[in-house]
């Protein structure tokens, strides 16, 4: 069983930055593949980064390349995603979800245990 505990979220006005934090537990968290995802009410889940099992390897959607960062620390099990740049279009609830298949996954289905979320909300 693993446990994923997210923090960091909360309220920023537009341009301003937040560090999400997803703690891991009950599992070898350095073996695995981390992600981050985003959803408003009433929409799918939608990809936002993932990292490989050692932090080498990272991929971004489109709509947060060059603003947001994911990295991770497997020495305290935790993944991080900071988030630069902030517009109001990035208000969502946040998810990390850890991957036990092989590669990075942009998928929600490729992705095996969640987190209970976030909220961040960008005022404008």
């Amino acid at each position: 069983q693993v446990q994923l505990v997210e923090s960091g979220g909360g309220l920023v006005q537009a341009g301003g930055s937040l560090r999400l934090s997803c703690a891991a537990s009950g599992r070898t968290f350095s073996r695995y593949a981390m992600g981050w995802f985003r959803q408003a009410p009433g929409k799918e889940r939608e990809f936002v980064a993932a990292i490989d099992w050692s932090g080498t390897s990272t991929y971004y959607a489109d709509s947060v390349k060059g603003r947001f960062t994911i990295s991770r620390d497997n020495a305290k099990n935790t993944v991080y995603l900071q988030m630069n740049s902030l517009k109001p279009e990035d208000t969502d609830v946040y998810y990390c979800a850890i991957r036990s298949g092989y590669g990075l996954g942009s998928h929600s289905y490729e992705y095996d245990y969640w987190g209970q979320g976030t909220q961040v909300t960008v005022s404008s």
